[in-house]
């Protein structure tokens, strides 16, 4: 459903929002490595988020990734629309350029209920929502 691009933005943001506060920041070998994700890729994905700035990127020592405050308080939507933009809660499940209510492909209606509901549980479920399940121990980022 999500890009390869997407899942490991979803789930470096997720990372990284589980993180301590003392230990807030991470790098990006920790950080693809808590993911299962390759450096080189994780490193653009990163980027790109710092660009939007869903994250900081701090420089030395100490440095690292961490989330930034708009990033804490992010729906998942928006760091879908970033990497993969708004194509899945619109598109058509086809493919066709002019699927629409008036004139619909083959499964436009069964999709239709589905993309809304994936935008609405996307649209409402936040960054933090993730961090928790996995601070609790009722969801996990990789096995």
């Amino acid at each position: 459903m999500f890009s390869k691009a997407c899942k490991y933005a979803i789930n470096a943001m997720i990372y990284l929002a589980t993180l301590p506060e003392e230990h807030h920041r991470s790098g990006i070998k920790e950080i693809a490595l808590a993911i299962d994700s390759p450096e080189a890729f994780t490193g653009k994905i990163l980027q790109r988020l710092v660009r939007e700035n869903l994250l900081n990127s701090v420089k030395g020592p100490n440095g690292g990734f961490e989330i930034s405050e708009k990033g804490k308080i992010i729906p998942l939507y928006k760091i879908v629309e970033v990497i993969d933009g708004e194509m899945i809660f619109t598109g058509c499940a086809l493919g066709l350029q002019a699927c629409s209510e008036e004139r619909p492909c083959a499964v436009h209606h069964k999709f239709k209920a589905i993309r809304d509901h994936l935008n609405g549980m996307m649209q409402t479920t936040t960054l933090m929502d993730m961090a928790n399940g996995i601070k609790e121990g009722k969801s996990f980022l990789k096995f």
